[in-house]
């Protein structure tokens, strides 16, 4: 999957010689927690977060007078220059990867050094839940096999056998080694006879095995 396929094209941006208080009123009315700097031209000279905004203002509390005339600040000010952006044409992973390792919570998207979108740490968590299947009926099945070709295509088609459509598959290291950790999310409410099924063909069962044979 593509950046491009989940960023968000209506991106609310500001103007580097704006203030801080146009900007508090855009985060609010728009309920966004980032802000794009751009010139006139759509190229991007800083990002500003809720958080920077947050720190520049002054406590409700303040009586100071001085305090509050920051808020008629330019926001190029307080804005970060150096961002961290990606490319419509970068895979979603990639991005995440970006995201985490940079401990930032947007990237904004340019094709040809212009704004194009934006894609925030919410839309990234929406993409991952629509991938594996959570919001709809479905069931977590995990397994254990060895860590060799064709493992895989073995599991899938005892889940063909048992008529049971996956929704999403995720493979990670198992705790023993040379072996695999497959993570299913599966097309029903009860999973209890593909268990079954799975058991009875040799394959390690993680989840939901303790449920199940409670209930037997």
């Amino acid at each position: 999957m593509l950046v491009s396929e989940i960023m968000k094209r209506n991106v609310i941006t500001i103007r580097p010689e704006e203030t801080i208080r146009e900007a508090i009123r855009k985060i609010f009315a728009h309920r966004i927690r980032h802000l794009l700097v751009t010139s006139t031209d759509g190229d991007l000279l800083g990002v500003l977060s809720d958080r920077d905004l947050r720190e520049a203002a002054p406590s409700r509390l303040s009586l100071n007078e001085e305090e509050f005339r920051v808020l008629d600040h330019p926001v190029s000010t307080i804005m970060t220059e150096e961002v961290i952006t990606c490319h419509p044409s970068d895979f979603v992973e990639e991005a995440a990867h970006l995201l985490y390792e940079n401990k930032i919570g947007c990237l904004p998207v340019l094709y040809h050094g212009k704004v194009v979108g934006i894609i925030t740490e919410s839309d990234l968590l929406h993409t991952l839940v629509e991938l594996m299947g959570v919001h709809q009926p479905s069931s977590h099945v995990e397994v254990e096999v060895e860590d060799q070709i064709g493992s895989l295509a073995d599991v899938a088609q005892i889940f063909k056998k048992a008529g049971v459509n996956v929704y999403s598959v995720l493979i990670q290291p198992a705790e023993t080694i040379h072996r695999k950790r497959l993570v299913f999310r599966v097309q029903t409410i009860d999973p209890r006879r593909l268990v079954k099924r799975l058991e009875e063909e040799g394959v390690k069962v993680l989840w939901p095995k303790k449920w199940v044979d409670a209930d037997e």
